[in-house]
């Protein structure tokens, strides 16, 4: 019998619910059990029964849910059953989330490209500036290697600085504008979530260090716009670096072609950035409007579709996309909020019957982020006075007749949307909102996103069940989960240690990062190693290993982070 709990701990009001598992077969009684509670000093201060569940599919296990959410006070807790097997030690603090988002948030500087990160900073995990030579185009780089032209005939574009993307060294537009959307949208929800120092080099200018950190992010975003206003979909080299330090990566960046997908997420992500930074750091936020509007005029003059694929020989990440509406109606949405002008929001509401995945939060599928900026005032409101959306909008309309429509139109898809996770939870021992078919490559950001999701509408509606859903999402990726593994490095006693990255590959220290997200189980790996490590018949759930190689379930990316910081946020603001 295995005994799983949230490693990092609980809230002292959380919901708390540990799982009591063991593979199907080996157990044949279905009869209740018992657990206790022990605090630090061995003392029992509490026992409770384990009703059983079921047989989880996911999972292949037999499971059995003891709540003990009575359990309030703040100390070191370990639970134990009553053929002493135990689970790991955890706590109950009102700070939890707090300290678990500030490691979130300091992996992102981790990231870092284009600078020397320095002890101070970055103590053992110091290194030197990577990738300080200048991009060129990808006509150009062809040209040079067919010999058309010589390297000193073309252009060079300076595009020092940003995040490396995940385990590689690239940079890539439209998941840059994720990560960004996740955390911005999070920090204007939850700013007293976001008041920790990063011990960052920005770290006591005035600006919150979460914001510090994301314009890191934005003024490297800003050199991937052209000077037509339209953005380029990705900078990286024509193939992945080896396993070597970032400073030893010599091969050529490449500024690869625009694509309207990258170029509308730019447009949103710019224009959220303008108003989050317009008191913060007016030269900025001007200078990201402008940008903004330069490259919404290209993609006015540009109504076709613009995809994007690798040319031959290429194998960074492709992030592609065969629709641009959603990144376009996100534009929409953020250029009104920005300007007021009725004309972007008419034009948006034409768009959004057109948009497939209305609430969906991932780098291919944005159109949940067009939703988030149209109830951004009203969530924040609901947030600080504690009142569910619903509620307010019942007393009265905050808003025009026209708007206010489309904003329930909103309200009531994000309530359906949450009402099938809340189903999936329920169907499931582990209490994740997944089905064996989600667990695919990257399975903790389906997970995450569907928590922030969670946690929207438990702010519009105010129903509890939406909140014990949100936890139960961020309890899995800590812990309750049929691997027992942590997914974030550093975070519990068994977190996973070995991301596919190419730094903590190649830095020769021990010790691993802390803060990192893993992608998580992987029912369908493409990589080598995992393909030939896990068997076929293994439960989707289970389907990770926590070895470097292994990318398509060990590999780490600044999307899997934002959501989790995202969610961590949200919950530390009801502590």
């Amino acid at each position: 019998m295995r005994i799983y709990i949230n490693q990092a701990g609980y809230l002292p009001k959380s919901k708390k619910i540990a799982v009591l598992a063991e593979e199907i077969g080996v157990l044949k009684g279905k009869e209740e059990k018992k657990i206790r509670v022990f605090d630090q000093k061995g003392t029992c201060i509490l026992e409770k029964t384990a009703i059983y569940f079921g047989e989880d599919i996911s999972s292949g296990d037999m499971i059995w849910q003891a709540d003990f959410s009575e359990l309030e006070e703040e100390g070191k807790y370990q639970i134990k059953d009553e053929q002493a097997n135990q689970s790991y030690m955890f706590k109950i603090d009102s700070s939890l989330y707090k300290d678990v988002n500030q490691l979130l948030c300091k992996a992102l500087y981790f990231q870092r490209c284009g600078m020397p990160l320095e002890e101070p900073y970055a103590g053992v995990f110091k290194r030197e500036s990577c990738h300080e030579e200048k991009a060129v185009l990808l006509e150009d780089y062809l040209k040079i290697m067919n010999h058309e032209v010589a390297k000193e005939e073309i252009p060079y574009f300076d595009v020092r600085g940003g995040w490396h993307d995940a385990g590689d060294y690239g940079r890539y537009t439209t998941a840059a504008a994720t990560a960004l959307a996740h955390i911005l949208y999070g920090f204007t929800w939850f700013p007293k979530s976001f008041q920790h120092s990063l011990l960052i080099p920005e770290s006591g200018n005035g600006v919150e260090d979460i914001l510090n950190e994301c314009l890191y992010e934005l003024k490297w975003m800003l050199k991937m716009q052209m000077k037509d206003g339209s953005v380029c979909h990705k900078l990286t080299s024509m193939r992945h670096a080896n396993f070597v330090m970032p400073c030893k990566d010599k091969r050529q960046f490449i500024l690869f072609p625009a694509s309207t997908m990258a170029t509308g997420a730019f447009v949103a992500i710019m224009a959220k950035a303008s108003r989050v930074y317009a008191d913060i750091d007016k030269e900025f936020s001007k200078e990201a409007f402008s940008a903004a509007k330069k490259a919404w005029d290209w993609l006015e003059e540009h109504p076709e579709f613009i995809g994007f694929r690798n040319p031959e020989g290429c194998n960074t990440g492709e992030y592609e996309d065969n629709d641009d509406k959603d990144e376009r109606l996100w534009a929409l949405t953020e250029l009104y909020l920005c300007t007021g002008e009725e004309t972007y929001i008419e034009r948006a509401k034409v768009l959004f019957e057109e948009v497939k995945e209305k609430t969906a939060l991932g780098w291919s599928d944005v159109g949940g982020f067009a939703g988030w900026a149209l109830l951004e005032e009203e969530i924040k409101s609901a947030r600080e006075h504690k009142i569910p959306v619903v509620d307010e909008w019942k007393k009265e309309s905050r808003v025009c007749e026209s708007i206010a429509k489309w904003k329930r139109q909103y309200i009531d898809l994000i309530i359906q949307e949450t009402e099938r996770w809340i189903k999936l939870s329920d169907e499931c021992g582990y209490m994740a909102s997944m089905s064996p078919e989600d667990y695919g490559w990257g399975s903790n950001m389906v997970l995450l996103n569907r928590g922030m999701i969670l946690g929207v509408a438990y702010l519009l509606s105010g129903r509890i069940e939406f909140l014990y859903g949100a936890t139960k999402q961020m309890d899995y990726l800590l812990g309750v989960n049929a691997t027992g593994y942590s997914y974030v490095t550093g975070v519990g006693e068994n977190p996973f240690k070995n991301p596919h990255n190419r730094v903590t590959v190649a830095d020769g220290i021990e010790e691993t990062i802390k803060g990192f997200v893993s992608g998580g189980a992987n029912k369908n790996p493409v990589d080598e190693k995992a393909e030939w490590l896990i068997e076929p018949e293994l439960p989707p759930m289970k389907c990770f290993l926590d070895v470097w190689e292994c990318y398509s379930l060990n590999e780490i990316t600044i999307y899997w982070n934002s959501p989790a910081i995202f969610l961590a946020g949200f919950l530390d603001s009801l502590s």
